[in-house]
């Protein structure tokens, strides 16, 4: 069933991601051999809500995008987007950046780095409607929607890059499945699993990300989303995002 959305004065339809298109990465390989296709979650992307928005959005190389995922179950586990790393920017050492805001429901962004080939760093962040998360340079990404809920959530992210889907897809999934039963469990097809470290939402004000606060306001001070395009010059930002400090409890 297509979902239109209304965002501002246009109607959009989403591309859909599917049962089939995410299978190598499901937990419950049983489940699968039986399951329907069926539609998992709509992505909006590149959304203005007016023409001198969207020149402000493209100017500053930019893009606004929606995602929309219905409560379901893949088997055991809850259901998840399919998860994905950014490419290098271009003469540094640092992947593109990406900031999430939840707009109804709860997510948890399930982040995890990978050096020379083995995932040295497993982060959990809980966020719940109004809350902000950064995904870091380096770290991958998978959302799970852990609720009987629908989870809507907005990202700001640079339009200079595809999204590189690959490494997920060749480990079978991210380095840990989240089940319905509550348990995280850890993927056996990846080596050397680090531990989770579980976080909080990274709301930081003094970047126009407040709780409660919906993020496509940037786009009235789009300088304060310059760290998407320039991670380089933000060492301070990463290392908050993912300091202890900054740890939850669970």
């Amino acid at each position: 069933m297509e979902k239109v959305l209304e965002f501002g004065s246009s109607r959009v339809k989403p591309d859909v991601r599917r049962l089939s298109d995410m299978r190598e990465v499901i937990y419950d390989i049983e489940w699968l051999k039986g399951a329907p296709d069926m539609e998992l979650y709509y992505m909006y992307r590149d959304l203005a809500v007016s023409k001198g928005d969207r020149s402000i959005i493209l100017d500053h190389r930019l893009r606004y995008d929606i995602t929309v995922i219905p409560p379901n179950r893949l088997g055991a586990e809850y259901v998840k987007t399919a998860g994905h790393y950014h490419p290098f920017v271009e003469g540094t050492s640092y992947t593109y950046p990406e900031v999430y805001e939840v707009l109804r429901g709860t997510a948890h962004y399930l982040l995890q780095k990978c050096e020379g080939g083995r995932i040295t760093d497993v982060v959990m962040i809980e966020a719940k409607e109004g809350d902000k998360a950064i995904i870091p340079p380096g770290y991958g990404h998978v959302t799970i929607n852990p609720s009987n809920r629908e989870l809507k959530m907005a990202n700001w992210v640079s339009r200079d890059f595809s999204s590189i889907y690959e490494p997920y897809k060749k480990c079978g999934g991210a380095a840990y499945f989240e089940l319905a039963d509550g348990r995280l469990i850890r993927n056996g097809r990846c080596d050397h699993i680090p531990d989770i470290r579980f976080l909080k939402p990274t709301n930081i004000a003094k970047l126009g990300l407040s709780k409660g606060k919906e993020m496509y306001g940037l786009v009235r001070d789009v300088e304060k989303l310059a760290y998407l395009n320039r991670p380089q010059d933000y060492g301070w930002l990463w290392e908050a995002a993912l300091s202890d400090k900054n740890r939850a409890v669970r």
